[in-house]
């Protein structure tokens, strides 16, 4: 296995004997470690190199495991990760923070590492398996959201953070979306025949929103498609105006709209490396030198809607 086929663990202990008997039993399974001593330097990695999987202290000075766990599921880029705690606790409260936190898994130490190792593999495949069916959604352009029936996300596409975005609350709003869908699921005069039926959704904002249920993906996983009015497709215009991938228009949307690279990174889930490859594509294809220049060409596509 190639070093760029490695999968990735970043583990965050305050321990230095910890983090050494993990770092060498993990790399002679042929693992890639990287290694954090607190809550804010685990944000910190995470941040500059997305891990595959993250092995997290539950208890450690300043940021606890818990609180850095809810920081790493807010990021977008992140919310994919599995997170497995360690703690040398075992008591149910410590178990309930592990899993309401964000974590998939919890293992007390001393940590066996046949143990560790297994569980590892299965939440490593669980995660690919996830990652892959949303990356093919994504790739599709599909403006789609998942929500569990308590109406909490689940996950949303790009595409659909990108439309919501426009608002500069996409956050809020996109909570607010999923609690509007709660509720029509949990409405008793809605008949399972017409659940397929678009239905309208207002969820704030000025946004008029149609609706679509497609279908339960998962066991507590309630799948939506979501179009609107108010926001033409204006990525796909300029996919298709200049011959770029998907990515590569909703990359250039932002720009033409005046958000840096980072920003552009957070809507949309991509590292600030990925942004710069694909605008290097985006020049390529436009003919231009710059962004300015880019946003300039993109605006007069779009101003002609």
């Amino acid at each position: 296995m190639t070093d760029s086929q490695r999968d990735i663990v970043l583990v965050v202990d305050d321990s230095p004997e910890t983090l050494g008997f993990l770092t060498q039993a993990l790399e002679k399974a042929g693992i890639t470690v990287l290694v954090a001593t607190s809550g804010a330097a685990a944000l910190s990695v995470a941040d500059r190199v997305t891990p595959d999987m993250i092995l997290m202290d539950a208890i450690m000075p300043g940021l606890s495991g818990f609180e850095t766990c809810q920081q790493i599921k807010a990021k977008t880029h992140l919310r994919h990760v599995p997170i497995i705690f360690m703690t040398g606790l075992s008591e149910t409260e410590h178990v309930v923070n592990a899993l309401e936190s964000g974590g998939v898994d919890f293992l007390t130490k001393p940590i066996n590492i046949d143990e560790l190792q297994a569980r590892i593999r299965v939440h490593l495949a669980n995660a690919r398996s996830v990652q892959s069916a949303r990356i093919a959604l994504d790739a599709a352009g599909r403006h789609l959201i998942a929500i569990a029936r308590d109406g909490s996300i689940r996950w949303s596409t790009p595409q659909t953070h990108q439309v919501l975005a426009v608002t500069g609350d996409a956050e809020d709003l996109l909570d607010k979306i999923g609690r509007d869908l709660g509720a029509w699921l949990s409405d008793e005069t809605i008949k399972p025949s017409t659940q397929s039926d678009p239905f309208a959704l207002t969820p704030g904002h000025g946004l008029n929103l149609q609706m679509q249920y497609l279908g339960a993906v998962g066991p507590d996983e309630l799948l939506f498609r979501m179009t609107t009015s108010d926001h033409p497709n204006q990525d796909e215009v300029l996919r298709q105006h200049f011959g770029l991938t998907v990515r590569e228009a909703d990359v250039l949307l932002w720009i033409a709209r005046g958000k840096a690279n980072r920003d552009i990174g957070e809507i949309l889930g991509l590292s600030p490396r990925t942004v710069n490859k694909h605008l290097e594509q985006i020049y390529q294809k436009l003919g231009v030198e710059n962004r300015a220049s880019a946003a300039v060409r993109a605006a007069h596509v779009l101003h002609e809607l």
